[in-house]
């Protein structure tokens, strides 16, 4: 993924990692009960520096998962070995904590995540891997 500036403007300070939240058919609705869908949108949003973003996407095609976060690292994570982490069952402010600590500490390749999130991981497929990376 390529990060242009305009011309003649160079980028300021650290470049965070980006947060795709799911909001499609099953992440985000009343399919998922018990957890304040937008809450957890905007804790995602106020954890994030001011260089990076948090996108709400359509389905990611992951609703066995539902909710799903996508954690991509930022290009010098990126350059440091990190790689985007699939979060499933993103269902209770315990959970967002734990994501927005990890945003907060710059995400994958420059920070460890906690522990916990390990049992919320997964692998999608290849086809949905590319589709993400295209947007």
């Amino acid at each position: 993924m390529s990060h242009r500036h305009k011309k003649g403007t160079t980028p300021t300070g650290p470049v965070s990692c980006t947060v795709t939240v799911c909001r499609g058919c099953c992440c985000g609705t009343l399919k998922v009960p018990g957890i304040d869908h937008a809450e957890q949108l905007a804790a995602l949003r106020r954890a994030m520096p001011a260089s990076g973003k948090v996108r709400v996407t359509d389905c990611l095609d992951a609703c066995e998962h539902a909710n799903v976060t996508v954690v991509q690292p930022s290009a010098e994570g990126r350059r440091r070995g990190g790689r985007p982490v699939w979060l499933g069952l993103v269902n209770d402010p315990g959970t967002t904590a734990d994501i927005t600590t990890w945003i907060e500490a710059s995400g994958p390749g420059l920070a460890e995540p906690p522990g916990i999130l390990d049992l919320y991981t997964f692998k999608p497929s290849r086809r949905i891997q590319a589709e993400l990376h295209d947007e």
